[in-house]
């Protein structure tokens, strides 16, 4: 009897070749296709798969999901690694591997297989995912085995088997940079762009214009949010609405192409230990991080705020490393869970030229009081008071004693 295998499965060039080669090995291969966002030819992918050995294709709509469940409760933690990353890639894939462990119950299947590189962070996130949701699946991952590794040293050795096999993939010439697309983002890396001085020319974006030929009139746009989840957008300007979570998202990704947003060139760490530079686009998640982050500040009480951030680098951290499924994982968002609490209301943003400019925020649950905040009334705080909470604030600070050098030696 053949041994079962479900392999997550792209079209592409390597997990073509990994198919074709566990099936010459006497694997019985379920393709997986993960539907979270990208702009693919599924019913040709299926074609391709089972004419490549596949003998069942399987296709995931996992983009409800992704949104719900992943994208929206990320940016309310703040999820942002290193500060500037928005966890596009990190946030689908324990999606791709807990749908992906599922499809292998369902099959009844020994060995669960993807084509991630040994260089990259997918291939711990993936395992990381299996390890935890089905530690009895046996992983199957050619990049890391020694006898794949001698056997196909690069491209060209790739392309020669699909020629030798006659197996339908796109992959003549190697393109000079790999792109991996879901609807958080666009990402570009690895070829030309692993010189990080390297300036990317514009046709290299997909998912946004540049910043330089977007409008030139901004576009007025309401954001409601319940709890930290956006539940409405309304653009002020043409009366376009959307309060359903998958279309509210997509919508913002088409404003936020259209006006040039979300756009960052970094050098990040990977988990394995080494720097890489990354090109990413991520136009609605940058508009949601934007007009979240000042609701907050409006809505969400001071220390509980101050806490959360504390946090969330390590949280980001974990999300991009593939703790996803870990316990200090799940502590964390309990945390963040209560932090979201009440934070209600809408964000009125203007989008121009690559900027989220805030136009105003209103909130049912605000903590601003504007007779407190006011310079020109008195609005309940005795301004006297403030003497004693300064002489008291300051006790440490007196006992210090700082010694000022002479302005002459310094």
């Amino acid at each position: 009897m053949a041994k079962k295998m479900v392999l997550a499965y792209s079209g592409g060039l390597d997990t073509s070749v990994i198919l074709k080669l566990m099936q010459q090995q006497g694997y019985e291969v379920v393709a997986y296709i993960a539907d979270v966002g990208q702009k693919e030819d599924y019913d040709l992918l299926v074609d391709r798969a089972k004419k490549t050995g596949a003998t069942k294709a399987i296709v995931a709509d996992l983009r409800r999901e992704f949104v719900t469940d992943f994208i929206f409760p990320a940016i309310a933690a703040n999820a942002v690694y290193e500060s500037r990353y928005l966890l596009g890639t990190a946030l689908a894939r324990p999606l791709i591997a807990r749908r992906h462990v599922e499809v292998a119950l369902e099959e009844g299947a020994e060995y669960i297989g993807h084509g991630a590189t040994g260089k990259g962070n997918d291939q711990v996130r993936f395992e990381f995912a299996f390890a935890a949701l089905a530690p009895q699946l046996k992983v199957i991952a050619p990049w890391k085995d020694r006898e794949f590794l001698n056997r196909f040293k690069g491209r060209s050795d790739l392309l020669r088997f699909v020629e030798e096999h006659q197996i339908p993939v796109e992959a003549t010439a190697k393109k000079p940079y790999s792109v991996d697309e879901n609807l958080m983002h666009t990402s570009h890396e690895a070829g030309v762009l692993e010189d990080p001085n390297w300036t990317p020319d514009e046709d290299i974006f997909q998912s946004s214009i540049s910043p330089m030929t977007a409008p030139d009139q901004f576009e007025q746009i309401e954001i409601d949010f319940k709890d930290s989840i956006p539940t409405e957008v309304r653009n002020v300007d043409d009366g376009t609405k959307h309060n359903d979570p998958l279309e509210l998202f997509i919508y913002l990704n088409a404003l936020g192409e259209k006006h040039g947003i979300g756009r960052i060139d970094i050098v990040e760490n990977r988990y394995v230990g080494i720097k890489s530079r990354g090109i990413y686009e991520t136009p609605g998640g940058t508009i949601l991080h934007h007009a979240l982050r000042d609701l907050e500040g409006i809505a969400m009480d001071r220390e509980v705020q101050h806490l959360r951030d504390m946090l969330a680098p390590k949280y980001a951290a974990l999300v991009y490393n593939g703790f996803w499924y870990s316990p200090e994982g799940d502590f964390l968002r309990a945390a963040f869970s209560k932090a979201q609490e009440i934070i209600d209301g809408t964000v009125r943003l203007r989008l121009y030229k690559g900027n989220v400019i805030i136009a105003g925020r209103t909130s049912p649950s605000s903590l601003y009081d504007r007779d407190l905040a006011s310079m020109d009334i008195e609005g309940g705080y005795d301004q006297a008071d403030a003497e004693g909470f300064i002489k008291i604030s300051s006790l440490r600070l007196r006992a210090h004693k700082v010694i000022l050098r002479d302005p002459s030696t310094r």
